[in-house]
């Protein structure tokens, strides 16, 4: 859901470069840096409104209202609520964690894990991903369809980038297909994190840990 693009999954995650060159930015930035400046603040008071109450049922002027901030104002960056959520979740899992270090350095087998966990510290995200999820598939496009088809396939491009480096350092079994595996890892993740909704109590990390075994050399 969370690989290095997230996990709801995976964190969005190019080393090379900034989130910004990533994916297209979601809304309207803003032609000056205070309007980019008012855009992140945006964001991020949006992110703590979603942690204390969640995003369901809750209409663009209502979040303008919870924000603390007129519907015209929304407005001018966000079209449409849809837009708003997405942009709030590609906002929420690219903020900098000081916590988790330099992930460009982690193992291919623990990039989804380590991803999991970390949308789990942040309530909410996993909801909301599921979420957005869902209305890319409801519709032929829009803002969550374009984002999400983008990052999947980018979450799934960069396992599989690091599995084959895992693979030519011997730290993972040189008879499996990185492709396949890739696109199997992210299915668990996105599967795990689904379950781990309706059942707090699997054990999400460990469960995703099992791939560190089952790939060893």
């Amino acid at each position: 859901m969370s690989t290095e693009d997230p996990a709801p999954g995976a964190p969005d995650e190019t080393p090379s470069a900034p989130p910004s060159a990533v994916a297209r930015r979601i809304g309207r930035a803003g032609s000056y840096s205070k309007g980019i400046a008012r855009r992140q603040e945006i964001l991020d008071r949006a992110i703590e409104v979603f942690r204390a109450r969640g995003a369901d049922g809750t209409s663009l002027r209502r979040i303008a209202e919870s924000i603390g901030i007129s519907h015209g104002a929304l407005l001018h960056y966000f079209s449409s609520r849809e837009e708003l959520l997405v942009a709030v979740y590609e906002h929420a899992e690219n903020r900098p964690d000081p916590g988790r270090g330099d992930r460009s350095q982690e193992r291919s087998v623990d990039v989804m894990a380590n991803a999991a966990l970390a949308n789990l510290e942040v309530p909410g995200l996993v909801q909301l991903y599921s979420t957005l999820v869902a209305t890319a598939l409801e519709v032929e496009s829009g803002p969550a369809k374009e984002y999400f088809t983008a990052r999947f396939e980018r979450v799934r491009e960069n396992l599989e980038r690091k599995l084959r480096e895992d693979q030519e350092a011997g730290l993972v079994r040189s008879d499996i297909d990185p492709a396949r595996t890739a696109a199997l890892v992210v299915a668990a993740s996105d599967g795990l994190q689904i379950q781990w909704l309706l059942e707090p109590s699997i054990a999400l990390k460990e469960t995703l840990e099992t791939f560190a075994v089952l790939l060893a050399p």
